[in-house]
This record gives structure tokens, sequence and C-alpha cells, in this order.
């Protein structure tokens, strides 16, 4: 047996596996426990696009102070950062304290994410097929509507309307210097 050709196929099957294997990275996010709605739902959002990319996500609650009293805030917080992914992946490790952090991982789920877009298809589809067809245009009619003009929210204030038209003098005498400032005062009486 030649040993070189041996060395090559070895290095091949080595290639080979190299492709086929996945990279699989661990990203972390951090909350706090008094974490504002906004705040939630951008790192929520952050974590499911990790976990559509294949990725394993560690959510870490982060505890300061007294908060270390109140650990079923961490808790709740990560129930809900499970149950707003459920359709991408799934719990790997349950949460747990960690001193002054709760931690849980979660990892993809494919057959999770394989039942969530047949889900969506179907609605599409489903919407679809109730959808309402195009029915074709009455051109006469068209041609007899009108448009009616909408009444004013406020009454043209005549003073206003004198000052723009100063203005408008003013720019077209090229006195473009001039500054103009207008108040308009509204009538509370009506």
């Amino acid at each position: 047996m030649n040993f070189t050709k041996f060395k090559y196929e070895a290095q091949q099957r080595a290639k080979e596996s190299r492709k086929k294997a996945t990279n699989i990275t661990v990203k972390e996010m951090k909350y706090r426990p008094k974490i504002g709605g906004g705040d939630f739902d951008t790192k929520t959002r952050k974590v499911a696009q990790f976990l559509g990319e294949g990725h394993k996500v560690k959510v870490t609650i982060m505890f300061r102070g007294r908060e270390m009293q109140h650990p079923e805030l961490g808790r709740r917080i990560l129930d809900r950062v499970a149950g707003e992914v459920e359709h991408l992946g799934r719990v790997e490790i349950m949460p747990k304290q960690d001193g002054r952090n709760m931690t849980m991982v979660l990892g993809p789920d494919k057959k999770a994410q394989a039942a969530h877009a047949k889900k969506i298809q179907a609605e599409a589809t489903e919407s679809d097929d109730t959808a309402v067809d195009d029915a074709p245009v009455d051109e006469a009619r068209v041609e007899d509507s009108h448009v009616e003009e909408a009444p004013l929210e406020q009454p043209i204030d005549n003073e206003v309307v004198a000052e723009a038209i100063e203005v408008d003098e003013l720019s077209a005498n090229g006195r473009d210097d001039v500054e103009v400032t207008a108040e308009v005062v509204t009538d509370s009486a009506g």
C-alpha cells in the first residue's frame, strides 16, 4: 500500500467531515429584573434572530443589591422570553441561580421552526382564498361621481392671510433680508 495515497485520502475524509460539521456558537443576551417593555421587546427580537440563524442563546438575568431577594422576578422574565421564542427554539438548560445571575440556555429547534413556517403558510393561503376578487369598474358611475370639499377645521384668520400677502410682496420686491414673524391667534370663544 502507498502511504502517500493513504495520507491524502485521510486528509480528504477530514476535509469532508469539516464541511458537514455545523458551527454552533453560544450568544448571550443580558436582561435586568426591572427591564422596560421596549428594551425587553428589542432584546427578545435579537434572541429570536440568533435562534433563527441556528445559534444557541444564553439568557442572563443580572441582579443587583436587594433584587437578589426576589428571584421570582428573574424567573418570570426568563419564562416570558422562552414563551416569546417557542416557535424558534426550546429551553435546553432550565433557569438556575448562579450567584448574582440567573441563566437559561435556549437552543434552536428545527421541528418547531418548520411547524411555525407551515402554520404561517397555511394562514397565508387561507387569507388568499377569502380575498375578494376585483370587480370591474363601472366607468359611467365614476364619471358621475364628484368630490366634496371637506370643511376647514379652523376658520381662516384674515390677519394671518394679510401678513402672508405682505411677505409675498416683500420677497417679490427683492427684500429677502426682512424677517417676518406671524403669530396665529385662535379665538377660544368660537
